[in-house]
């Protein structure tokens, strides 16, 4: 009687500790990328659309995109309390993977990989920033710069315009 009793004791406080989520303040600030996107470039023709949705218990922003070419990919980005940075694993049907990580602030999320060995240059990083618009669009744009912080090129620059709700 006594196991049972102790049992039923613990029960509601590991209950608890496995429901609680990513409720950290910082767990909010990559919400204005979530939602169903038409992507365009900077002249205005469609590249793409994105689905952005939380998951699991609000831990993990889960991106799937699919461009109006061959590339589809999905990422997974989340909050890392230990050490108060944003993360992001990307994979596409390219076979490309890509780790990210960094903060938010002023209106923008920005994340950068570590140095990769290059071909043209020694070393080379990625860096990805989305910004907030005030109009309620999102810009992504990507930029190569190589270990000397010069920038190299830019691979991408998207502009998110929230689907249109039927």
């Amino acid at each position: 009687m006594k196991r049972l009793i102790l049992i039923l004791l613990f029960i509601p406080a590991f209950s608890n500790a496995q429901n609680k989520g990513c409720n950290y303040s910082q767990s909010n600030q990559f919400d204005f990328w979530i939602g169903k996107w038409d992507v365009y470039d900077t002249l205005g023709n469609l590249v793409g659309e994105n689905r952005i949705e939380k998951q699991y218990e609000n831990c993990v922003i889960q991106e799937n995109w699919t461009s109006t070419g061959v590339n589809k990919g999905t990422s997974y980005n989340y909050f890392n309390p230990k050490d108060s940075s944003w993360n992001q694993l990307w994979l596409d049907n390219q076979g490309s993977i890509l780790i990210l990580k960094g903060n938010y602030e002023n209106d923008r999320m920005k994340l950068k990989s570590d140095l990769i060995p290059g071909q043209k240059v020694a070393f080379y990083y990625n860096e990805i920033v989305w910004v907030n618009n005030p109009d309620g669009t999102v810009s992504q744009i990507w930029s190569i710069y190589d270990e000397h912080d010069n920038f190299l090129q830019q691979a991408f620059y998207g502009i998110y315009k929230r689907k249109k709700t039927k």
